[in-house]
């Protein structure tokens, strides 16, 4: 039985490519979710007035994948300790967050976080939001698969 995971890592773009690569990884949606507007889109997104973020939503197969590692690839493509940026992209849509599904996911968020914090990993502190998933709009066909369509792929593996 598959699961949901969803993660906001900055540009929707690079992160989709780092979970489709990943074995157990069943699907990936990029899209925006955590914010105020209804049907919103990548236009309204950039304004950074919809409260929402860039994410992905992620269909995993826990036998073959488990979130923990998910969470492990999440922290490492991006720095989560920028507030509401990416490198060169600005504004809370490219904030670091992660919107757990059940309550063993936001345990296991918050304990990973907390790892994360005490490693000695960075000198700021790690500001990723952690909060229940909402609705999630799938973002604009020419969005999903995007590095794929454009010959381009992110290189993270295990």
């Amino acid at each position: 039985m598959s699961e949901l995971a969803t993660f906001a890592a900055g540009c929707f773009w690079g992160v989709e490519d780092a979970f489709m690569q990943q074995p157990g990884v069943l699907t990936t949606v990029v899209g925006y979710t955590g914010g105020h507007t209804e049907n919103p889109t990548y236009q309204q997104v950039c304004t950074d007035t919809t409260g929402h973020a860039e994410a992905v939503l992620v269909e995993f197969d826990p036998a073959q994948i488990s979130y923990e590692t998910l969470l492990d690839l999440f922290w490492r493509l991006h720095d989560p300790t920028t507030l509401n940026r990416q490198g060169p992209d600005i504004g809370s849509q490219y904030r670091s967050a992660i919107y757990y599904h059940s309550p063993r996911q936001q345990a296991a968020a918050l304990a990973s976080r907390e790892t994360l914090e005490k490693s000695g990993r960075f000198t700021r502190p790690v500001i990723t939001e952690i909060t229940a998933a909402s609705h999630f709009y799938p973002a604009e066909e020419y969005h999903q698969k995007y590095n794929q369509k454009h010959g381009r792929h992110c290189h993270i593996s295990f």
